[in-house]
């Protein structure tokens, strides 16, 4: 290209810039004589009145406007300060549980100290030592000096940091002893003082203004993007990628690992029924209970009696085996009395373990309640279950024919007197018929 083309080319771009410029200075003018600021209206107000759209316009500006084209990350610093609070609180739970060996009363007596010796060492690990807190970290987020001017940003002052150390680790902790201190001084038995009464009320002033700030704070924080907490806004201190090329595309591997554990769960509750995982289940256990028998079986004398034993067969008549094995641990009878030598009352009372509506089992007649008998034969699905009084596969039931027998130990006479016979050893095995008007020795009279 010849020099004369080169300059010819030179004026061309020289001119396209001055028209784009004064297109832009046009649109801007226009805009500003349009806005809703410049209206005559407003314009006729007094003096201090005619000014505030104007002003109110430039704070809008201000508030909304960046500082450069870098993105401002508004949900990874606040998800960067959860982490933080949340690892302050795996790490504050730890150490609880640590100190709970050395008296119930520690953790609660030096809370406020654990926390701040927790709030200094995670500063000086990650804030003072990288810049950055371990939450900030994870987020690819790093702490700046916003005051620098330039492409390239510098760095916290050790000055900013010592500040932010000073009011995170050593503020906090001084507000929450001077809290506690207030409280124990207002809680006791005595009416506080005044000046106790002033100082408690300053302290809710000053309180609710910091509130006050730290939410008109986060507005603009969610507006600009710059300042996440009003520490980081007064000390000039912002949370920024370490370089323009940090990807802001979220990480869904979890989601994946979660939708495949679901997959796979509702792909077991689909087979699992369709297996018989229920009969499979009674089916080991017959052959696990048979085994066994087998091995005791072999291992008993020859001259003992060979009658089919169930795990229960030691229980009472009127105890029901399955109420007792679901009410106990103890499942033999050496069990049982060490149980009740023990203090621990061996079979549980009548009230939980007596036979209610009694049923008796096919063809081994056992006696059980009818709800414990039905429902385990409607669970083992007409393939038997094992009578726990004599090893019997049972698969029907039937209600009990027989009836309660009670010795005679009362006798109602004619005159209404009833007269009781106290059980003799020596006594010959007829018992004599005692007129009523007598009273032999051994009879008592109600």
């Amino acid at each position: 290209m010849s020099s004369t083309n080169f300059a010819a080319a030179q004026q061309r771009v020289l001119e396209r810039r001055r028209r784009r410029e004064t297109e832009a200075q046009n649109r801007l003018a226009e805009q500003q004589r349009t806005s809703v600021a410049n209206h005559p209206a407003l314009q006729r107000l007094p003096y201090p009145l005619n000014t505030l759209p104007q002003s109110g316009f430039s704070i809008w500006n201000a508030i909304r406007g960046r500082e450069g084209t870098r993105p401002a990350f508004r949900v990874g610093q606040v998800d960067a300060e959860l982490l933080d609070e949340e690892l302050l609180g795996l790490l504050k739970g730890q150490v609880g549980d640590a100190l709970k060996y050395f008296g119930p009363h520690l953790r609660d007596d030096w809370s406020n100290e654990i926390q701040l010796v927790l709030r200094a060492i995670l500063f000086k690990l990650s804030i003072w030592d990288h810049d950055a807190s371990y939450g900030a970290a994870l987020q690819s987020l790093k702490y700046i000096d916003s005051r620098s001017k330039g492409p390239v940003h510098s760095t916290p002052t050790k000055l900013q940091k010592s500040l932010y150390g000073l009011l995170t680790v050593g503020g906090r902790y001084a507000w929450d002893k001077w809290e506690n201190w207030l409280i124990a001084q207002e809680g006791g038995y005595e009416e506080p003082s005044q000046e106790v009464r002033s100082l408690s009320r300053l302290t809710n002033i000053f309180s609710t203004s910091h509130s006050i700030a730290a939410f008109i704070s986060f507005l603009v924080f969610l507006v600009n993007g710059r300042y996440r907490t009003l520490i980081d806004r007064l000390l000039r201190m912002r949370l920024t990628p370490p370089s323009a090329q940090a990807s802001r595309e979220v990480s869904f591997e979890y989601l994946n690992r979660q939708l495949v554990w679901h997959a796979f769960t509702e792909f077991l509750l689909f087979l699992l029924p369709l297996v018989g995982i229920s009969r499979w289940r009674r089916w080991i256990s017959r052959a696990w209970r048979k085994t066994i028998s087998a091995i005791r079986s072999t291992s008993v004398d020859e001259d003992e009696d060979s009658e089919k034993q169930g795990e229960l067969a030691f229980l009472p008549e009127r105890t029901c085996a399955i109420c007792y094995k679901a009410n106990n641990d103890a499942t033999t009878e050496s069990e049982i009395m060490a149980s009740a030598s023990a203090g621990a009352g061996g079979i549980i009372g009548s009230a939980q373990t007596d036979i209610t509506n009694p049923y008796e089992t096919i063809p081994c007649g056992c006696i059980y309640c009818f709800v414990c008998i039905v429902q385990k034969l409607e669970g083992e699905e007409g393939e038997g279950w094992v009578c726990l009084r004599c090893g019997e596969l049972v698969k029907k039931c039937k209600p009990w024919n027989g009836d309660v027998l009670e010795e005679e130990t009362k006798r109602r006479s004619s005159s209404g007197k009833i007269v009781g016979f106290a059980v003799d050893d020596n006594a010959p095995s007829e018992q004599e018929q005692v007129p009523v008007g007598e009273n032999p020795a051994g009879a008592e009279t109600a």
